[in-house]
């Protein structure tokens, strides 16, 4: 009995790679705020907190607050006064990489194509031009991506100079050119931000250019590193499963073994090298040495596909011994852990036909830690996660993955904005009960109030203008104080009545009359400069208090027209936005059981496959374990009979010879 291979990695050698390319040296889209320097000081805190947003992988809330700020920028009468302003540039250029790790693919690409369009530096345009051939790239677009990579002229800013050599390396590979994929990556040796993505991507290319040597030489050095950090040790691991599996296939077992070995045994490719290493041991005919890692690999968990092929390959290898009875004993062992997961199988189809697999996928205590889809496993009552790890771990499987949550988190935050509607009701009709009774009073006194203001204002104005009369014409009896004028009237009245009636005063009298007015004009002429400086200065201390009035008049208008706005005007955009929710809510309804319905198609296509897959292997163990018993009960039964042979022959007592001895036979020859 023989099995394949194709648990180890799938496809040929040559398919492998080509997997292993497209999964394996694609870099997180948004690793940093887009365009920016790294030691960039932080002028505006809206645009600060839009970046941790960022961050934080909550993209739709980044997306959200930068579209808003740069609304409300190009909005401003003087933007430049704005701190928004030294951010500019940063912010739009990251709207466009947030799009885009929100898979807004072609919402970003019209951005972009719209600063190449525009009146831009070279630079910018030049690292646009890069940031839409990296969104080509991700669509798996690799003619679009070389085509929007040849309208660079010149280089690229220095921040992304490393990035955009990196990409125009993998966009050749992906359209077959690796000679100078090959050129271009050597070129990028020694840059950290790329370690080991470079040498992976360089090995691949030298080895699909026909530089087998060189490319085996470039990986095999990639592979012999150790890290503490998970990605770049699995990193490592993979490229030893990768080398390993390329060696097997190319039929050079002896040099497979250690690159299999060396893999980390906790990782996720720990499996696959396990498997990969008792083949190679196994097609050299090595079976003792091959039932070492499939015997540790067979105690692994049973959902595995490289467990549950080991289940069959040790017996195997025992049969390969004649040790038919131990392989008797592991058939049976895999008979009864294949139906086991055949029924868990049929269960888990039956749980996602049911859509408990889409619930799975919504519940928040999965999604809140780092592995999500790892957790989901964990979960209870939730058996249709069970074989779906390496089917979502998948590049494409996860951006349905991530649409569905994306739909699904659009979905609650309508329900959420729904609710905020009802308590902004609520808010305003509480309002409206509190103003309503208050209002009425508080206008009666502002009008009161405004009617004084008015009388003050009208005799600030008539001051205001005597005064500027008087700086044109003296006019001294303007100056006159209160006791001053009442004494001049009292003197115009003398006046008048000595006109009209001149005899009945004396001389005395009249000459008392002229004295006394002598000396109020006497007094207000030769004290006119200094009242005209006195009433000025009072003019100017009566405008701050003017002013100080008109401040407080404006507040109560303003406290007056905030507290009407806080409850007025709002039932109408409420009920606008309320219907525009819910015409949204039925979008998005519709958008998730499409995109939940085709995550459960391929969710049940490949548990069927495994299915299949455990169907076929339990068919072979059958055959297998018959097999076994048929060959055990011979072996056991011809132990017997050469037993039997050996007692009979030690209980026979010693026989005579048959023929004669030699002499005998010549003496009877000379009679003759």
């Amino acid at each position: 009995m023989r099995i394949s291979l194709l648990s180890v990695l799938p496809g040929p050698a040559r398919a492998t790679l080509r997997v292993l390319t497209v999964s394996l040296c694609t870099l997180p889209i948004f690793s940093a705020v887009a365009g920016a320097e790294e030691h960039e000081a932080l002028r505006d805190l809206f645009f600060g907190a839009a970046m941790f947003h960022a961050n934080q992988e909550n993209y739709f809330d980044a997306i959200v607050a930068l579209d808003t700020e740069l609304a409300q920028f190009h909005r401003l009468d003087e933007p430049e006064l704005d701190p928004f302003s030294a951010h500019l540039g940063q912010a739009e250029f990251s709207v466009g990489d947030l799009e885009l790790s929100y898979r807004m693919h072609r919402q970003a690409g019209r951005a972009i194509e719209a600063v190449l369009k525009g009146n831009v530096s070279r630079s910018v345009r030049n690292e646009a031009a890069y940031r839409l051939a990296r969104i080509h790239y991700h669509k798996q677009q690799p003619v679009n991506a070389l085509h929007a990579l040849e309208w660079i002229e010149g280089r690229v800013p220095e921040r992304v100079r490393a990035q955009e050599q990196f990409l125009r390396a993998r966009v050749f590979m992906q359209l077959g050119r690796f000679d100078e994929a090959v050129e271009l990556l050597k070129d990028l040796k020694g840059e950290k931000s790329l370690a080991g993505f470079i040498e992976f991507n360089l090995g691949i290319a030298q080895l699909k250019s026909g530089e087998e040597a060189r490319g085996i030489l470039e990986l095999t050095d990639l592979g012999k590193k150790r890290s503490s950090e998970l990605a770049e040790q699995a990193l490592y691991d993979k490229t030893n499963l990768l080398l390993g599996a390329y060696l097997m296939e190319a039929g050079e077992l002896q040099q497979a073994r250690p690159y299999f070995d060396r893999v980390n045994l906790e990782g996720p490719f720990s499996n696959r090298a396990l498997l990969g290493a008792g083949w190679a041991e196994a097609h050299a005919g090595r079976y003792e040495r091959a039932l070492v890692p499939w015997k540790m690999l067979q105690n692994r968990k049973g959902t595995n596909e490289s467990v549950q092929e080991a289940m069959l390959a040790v017996p195997y290898a025992f049969g390969k011994l004649d040790v038919h009875s131990t392989a008797a004993i592991h058939y049976g062992r895999a008979l009864d852990s294949f139906g086991s997961e055949i029924d868990t199988l049929t269960a888990s189809i039956h749980s996602i036909r049911e859509g408990k697999f889409l619930q799975a996928l919504r519940r928040k205590e999965a999604t809140q830690v780092q592995h999500w889809v790892v957790a989901l496993r964990n979960l209870p009552n939730a058996p249709e996660t069970h074989y779906l790890l390496d089917l979502m771990a998948s590049n494409d499987y996860q951006a349905f993955l991530h649409n569905y949550r994306d739909l699904n988190d659009l979905y609650e935050r309508n329900e959420a904005w729904l609710k905020s509607l009802s308590a902004y009701e609520d808010i305003i009709r509480h309002r409206r009960a509190y103003y309503d009774p208050l209002l009425p009073k508080l206008d009666e006194q502002f009008r009161k109030l405004d009617a004084r203001i008015k009388l003050r204002l009208e005799q600030r104005d008539t001051f205001a203008g005597r005064i500027e009369q008087m700086l044109v014409s003296r006019r001294p009896e303007y100056l006159a104080t209160a006791d001053e004028q009442a004494v001049r009237l009292a003197m115009r009245e003398l006046r008048r009545q000595l006109a009209q009636n001149p005899q009945g005063f004396t001389e005395v009298t009249r000459s008392r009359v002229a004295r006394l007015q002598g000396v109020l004009d006497l007094r207000l002429s030769t004290e006119y400069d200094q009242r005209l400086t006195q009433a000025y200065k009072h003019l100017q201390e009566l405008n701050g208090e003017i002013e100080q009035l008109q401040g407080v008049y404006q507040s109560y208008v303003r406290s007056r027209q905030a507290a009407t706005h806080s409850y007025t005007g709002y039932n109408q955009q409420i009920t606008r936005l309320r219907a525009q929710i819910r015409n949204y809510q039925q979008r998005l309804e519709m958008l998730m059981a499409r995109q939940g319905s085709m995550l459960e198609a391929l969710a049940i296509e490949e548990l069927e496959r495994r299915r299949t897959q455990l169907e076929s292997y339990q068919i072979k163990a059958r055959f297998a374990l018959a097999d076994s018993y048929d060959r055990a009960n011979a072996l056991q039964e011809q132990r017997e009979d050469q037993r039997k042979i050996e007692q009979y022959r030690e209980a026979q007592p010693e026989s005579l010879p048959d023929d004669n001895p030699p002499e005998l036979e010549a003496g009877e020859g000379g009679d003759t």
